[in-house]
């Protein structure tokens, strides 16, 4: 059996919190592999009741368990999972951009996946003010470009697509930040002679996400060009709707929605819960390769393909043009998954 810890998040969080716990409560009871669900508390909610973003019995309960689902919550983000990379050493974040059918993709052969680095750069959060001016540190360093780097590129050697890595870096401005990191990936892809590697300046990545987005594959980059161009090519493939996210160490790994709280639609029942479920999805496949446990891997590609499956019937929640509710929806895929 897998413990599973759910922070059930703010907004719509608790409602897609919910639809995760009937599909993994689905998947206990008709696909033979056990989770237990250990709810927890993190985000504005918990800032309000226990007066911190993220209590100490959370982070307890999550060191204790298997894997992390994340729900999205709200202002307080940055304290809880940007704490929680960090604390963890979830260096890699995983966001896969894939074209689903009746979605508003720019083409329906898109399939990528942006590996960011997770843990430095402008997110360790070191600004302070100097006179009338405000500075912020950028750290890269050569020890975690180069583990992400070849986190990318291991990606590449098990994906079945073109084999290329994009590293994607603005070295000709930042020259020794970019210049590290562009350098660390080049020397790391030549471990890899099997692997198409090529460097783009983020201007031109942002431009061809849009122009020619079936011509990437892999995109290995820093923590800021990667949570900025992972939203882009969210939206490439038809919106945050459709975007899981994976954070992952060595020892341990998060799984989450790309989406935020989305407040102005929290309490509808309206949301699309498909994010959070091919969370699920990616939190199995690394299960089933952490344990060597092929039922992972079974269960992972069936919720995939069900989830495929009802959008291509044209299923869907109402927030993306559907005519579903976010429980009606959920019903659907649990219906199917019980086949």
């Amino acid at each position: 059996m897998y413990k599973i810890s759910l922070i059930t998040g703010d907004g719509i969080g608790p409602e897609l919190s919910d639809s995760a716990v009937s599909v993994l409560e689905t998947i206990n009871d008709k696909l033979d592999l056990k989770f237990e669900i250990i709810k927890l508390q993190a985000g504005d909610t918990a800032l309000k009741e226990k007066g911190t973003a993220l209590p100490n019995e959370t982070i307890v309960s999550i060191k204790k368990s298997d894997a992390c689902l994340k729900a999205p919550v709200g202002e307080s983000a940055a304290d809880v999972i940007v704490v929680l990379r960090r604390m963890l050493d979830l260096y890699a974040n995983i966001r896969p951009a894939k074209s689903y059918p009746h979605m508003p993709a720019l083409r329906d052969d898109i399939d990528m996946v942006i590996v960011r680095e997770n843990t430095e750069d402008l997110y360790t959060g070191k600004e302070f003010s100097l006179g009338d001016s405000a500075v912020a540190l950028r750290i890269i360093s050569e020890k975690a470009s180069k583990r992400i780097a070849k986190y990318a590129f291991e990606t590449a050697t098990q994906r079945d697509s073109m084999k290329k890595v994009t590293c994607v870096h603005k070295s000709n401005v930042m020259r020794i930040t970019d210049g590290l990191f562009a350098k660390t990936c080049s020397e790391v892809a030549q471990n890899y002679p099997d692997i198409s590697f090529e460097q783009m300046y983020v201007d031109a990545c942002a431009m061809n996400l849009i122009r020619q987005p079936e011509q990437f594959d892999v995109i290995v980059t820093t923590n800021l060009f990667g949570d900025i161009l992972s939203d882009e090519s969210s939206q490439v493939v038809g919106g945050l709707g459709m975007a899981p996210a994976a954070n992952i160490g060595d020892d341990f790994a998060l799984f989450e929605p790309v989406h935020g709280a989305a407040f102005d639609i929290a309490g509808q029942n309206i949301a699309n819960p498909s994010s959070f479920l091919l969370s699920i999805k990616m939190m199995l496949d690394w299960l089933g390769t952490k344990n060597q446990d092929s039922k992972c891997f079974q269960v992972g590609e069936k919720l995939e393909s069900v989830i495929f499956n009802l959008v291509k019937t044209g299923i869907k929640t109402k927030d993306i043009g559907g005519d579903n509710t976010t429980t009606e929806f959920t019903r659907e895929i649990t219906n199917q998954l019980s086949l």
